[in-house]
């Protein structure tokens, strides 16, 4: 079975109305919020559309054509934002400001257009922004600019196609055991001795994690958690096909930016692009004239099964606690 289909299979729990309704309760009851089982039935149903109209546009990008596929996951991933914004904001969406996308692309250039180098700037309303500080408490994006090829950076997938300065390293993920394990060799890539990236990796952490025993070859960390929310595992970088973690090669290259918001910030430009960017994007599909083109048919078949496995990890981590 491929990662796609038992991403979606594992999906499946949530198409129950009762698991539904006890799962959002569950999470209500965590943050301590008012009405906490009246608003899990509110919510049950409308979760599950989302999670439906989700998964009705997943299969259809499997199979349509390369010219339309990021409008249809672009469009898939907001439904599963949707569904995952639900577990933690009973109230949404409680304004019409959080329907718009939040993000803006600036006006294209037609001749030399370069995608890698385009950005888009983020809005201070909007579903991207109330994502970032509801999901991933990520507040004050307004007005940040990215880039294409800094966001694409950050999908571990993407490295074989990145210069290789810029590659992040595997580390060893034994996740059985709950141990990730550096090569010594990151000692000298971090100007640190052995003490020193202890205490450095654990405050950087976004999970639980702490110094193993010596070992002469590696630097031993202890995985406290049962499971990793992998959508937010900053700085490493979770490979689906590998399920395993890589780290930057440098201190400058460690970033602090969940995954599934740059595939928001990337798709988005992409939809925009399918749509009212026509004559370039079909320049682009049938002539192969650019080196834009293998960096974003490689991010449009690593997202297509990426998100709905990262944002399943969202909703799973929050069943913690809950009996089933």
């Amino acid at each position: 079975m491929d990662n796609r289909n038992k991403t979606w299979n594992e999906y499946m729990k949530y198409f129950s109305a009762p698991y539904t309704q006890k799962y959002l309760f569950h999470c209500y009851e965590r943050k301590k919020l008012e009405k906490a089982e009246q608003k899990s039935y509110e919510n049950c149903y409308p979760f599950i559309y989302y999670l439906e109209h989700a998964k009705n546009y997943y299969e259809l990008s499997t199979h349509s054509p390369l010219s339309i596929k990021p409008v249809l996951l672009f469009y898939g991933m907001t439904q599963l934002f949707k569904a995952c914004l639900l577990t933690v904001d009973a109230s949404y969406p409680h304004n019409t400001s959080v329907l718009a996308h939040g993000v803006t692309t600036r006006k294209r250039k037609k001749q030399s257009y370069d995608f890698l180098d385009d950005e888009v700037k983020v809005q201070k309303n909007g579903l991207f922004s109330h994502i970032s500080a509801k999901m991933f408490h990520m507040e004050h994006l307004e007005g940040n600019k990215y880039s294409m090829s800094s966001l694409m950076s950050q999908v571990v997938e993407m490295t074989p196609l990145h210069q290789e300065a810029t590659k992040p390293l595997k580390i060893n993920t034994n996740w059985g055991r709950r141990e990730i394990e550096f090569p010594t060799f990151f000692l000298d890539l971090f100007h640190m001795n052995t003490e020193r990236f202890h205490s450095y990796i654990k405050g950087k952490a976004t999970f639980g994690i702490q110094a193993n025993e010596e070992k002469k070859k590696s630097i031993s960390f202890r995985v406290l958690e049962k499971s990793i929310n992998l959508s937010s595992c900053s700085p490493f970088m979770y490979h689906l096909d590998e399920d395993a973690l890589y780290f930057p090669n440098t201190r400058e290259g460690t970033i602090f930016f969940p995954e599934p918001l740059s595939h928001y910030l990337v798709l988005y430009n992409l939809s925009m692009i399918s749509r009212y960017e026509t004559e370039w994007w079909y320049e682009l599909l049938h002539t192969y004239s650019s080196h834009d083109y293998p960096f974003i048919t490689h991010f449009l078949s690593i997202t297509e099964e990426k998100i709905p496995f990262l944002l399943l990890s969202y909703l799973k981590h929050n069943e913690k606690g809950l009996v089933n």
